[in-house]
C-alpha cells in the first residue's frame, strides 16, 4: 500500500525508468533460455533390495532363503506400506516366498480373505499379540504341533489394536507373546517403550523359538543393524523409546490434552504395563 501511494504522487517521472529497468531485464534474461537444462539423475538402485547401490543391503541377507518349516503371515497396516524405513520387506528378503506371506488391510473378512480364514481356523496356527490372554511362546512351543504358522500384525501399536479387535478372524488361533526384556534395535524410530519389538525383530524371535535355532534370529536381524548403521552415517539420530524421554525428562513435545493418552504416558512413567 505505501509503493502505491508513493506512486501516485508523481506517475508520469516513474513510468520512463521503471520501462527502461524491464527492458534491461528482458534483454539480459535472453541467453538463458538458450542454456542446457541439466537433467535430474535418479541414483542407482539395487534391483533386490530397492536401495541407492551405495548403501545396497543385499550383502546382509542371507546367500540362500532361510529353511524353516513355519510359515509367517504379516497383517500389515496400509499406513506401513508408505514407510521408507519399514522392516517387512527385510524379513521377507530373508524367508523363501511361501514361509513369509504379507496382507494389507485394515479389514479381513472371511468372504474376501478365504485363504486367510482357513489358516486361522488351523489348530496350528498362533497370533503374536501381547495381552492378558496370551500365553508365552517358549512354552507354547515346547507342546504345539510342527510345522507351524504365525499371524503378526504390522503397524503402529494403536493400529495394531484396531487390527486385531475389529476382525474377529485373528481371535481364533492361539493368542500368544514374547517374553523378552531385549531392547529394540531398530534404534532409528520412536518405539513406545524401551522392550517394544519391531516386526522384524518379533518374527526373528519366534522364529528362532519354533525352529529351535538361535542362529535364525542373527540371521534376521543382520540386515536391520545394518539399515540402521547406514541412517545413522548419514544424519539419522538415535530415538530413543517414549518411555526413556519420559522418565528422563526429555520428552520435549506438548503434553496429550486427551485423558486416555496422558493416563497412557503415566503408565509408562511407573512402569505399568500397558
Amino acid at each position: 500500500m505505501e509503493t502505491a501511494a508513493t506512486g501516485s504522487e508523481e506517475p508520469g517521472a516513474a513510468e520512463g525508468p521503471v520501462e527502461a529497468a524491464a527492458g534491461q531485464e528482458d534483454g539480459g534474461c535472453e541467453g538463458l533460455w538458450e542454456l542446457p537444462v541439466e537433467r535430474c539423475v535418479r541414483r542407482a538402485e539395487c534391483g533386490r533390495c530397492s536401495r541407492p547401490r551405495k548403501v545396497c543391503l543385499c550383502p546382509f541377507f542371507p546367500v540362500h532363503p532361510l529353511k524353516v518349516s513355519t510359515c509367517l503371515y504379516i497383517i500389515q497396516h496400509p499406513a506401513e506400506e508408505s514407510r521408507v524405513l519399514r522392516t517387512v520387506p527385510l524379513l521377507a528378503a530373508c524367508l523363501p516366498g511361501d514361509k513369509c506371506k504379507v496382507l494389507i488391510g485394515r479389514r479381513f473378512g472371511e468372504d474376501r480373505y478365504p485363504e486367510l480364514a482357513a489358516v486361522c481356523r488351523n489348530s496350528s496356527t498362533l497370533i503374536l499379540y501381547p495381552g492378558a490372554e496370551a500365553a508365552n511362546l517358549e512354552e507354547v512351543a515346547l507342546i504345539f504341533p510342527s510345522p507351524s504358522t504365525i499371524i503378526i500384525i504390522d503397524g503402529t501399536w494403536s493400529q495394531a489394536k484396531d487390527i486385531f479387535y475389529k476382525n474377529s478372524l485373528f481371535r481364533l488361533p492361539k493368542q500368544v507373546q514374547l517374553k523378552t526384556s531385549i531392547s529394540s534395535q531398530y534404534v532409528i524410530r520412536t518405539q513406545p517403550t524401551n522392550t517394544c519389538l519391531s516386526t522384524l525383530e518379533c518374527a526373528a524371535i519366534a522364529l528362532a523359538i519354533m525352529e529351535k535355532n538361535d542362529g535364525i534370529r542373527e540371521t534376521i536381524l543382520r540386515p536391520l543393524q545394518a539399515l540402521c548403521s547406514f541412517q545413522l552415517q548419514h544424519g539419522a539420530q538415535i530415538h530413543h523409546s517414549k518411555e526413556h524421554l519420559l522418565k528422563n525428562g526429555l520428552y520435549d513435545k506438548p503434553m496429550p490434552k486427551n485423558k486416555r493418552k496422558l493416563r497412557r504416558m503415566e503408565l509408562l512413567v511407573n512402569n505399568v504395563k500397558i
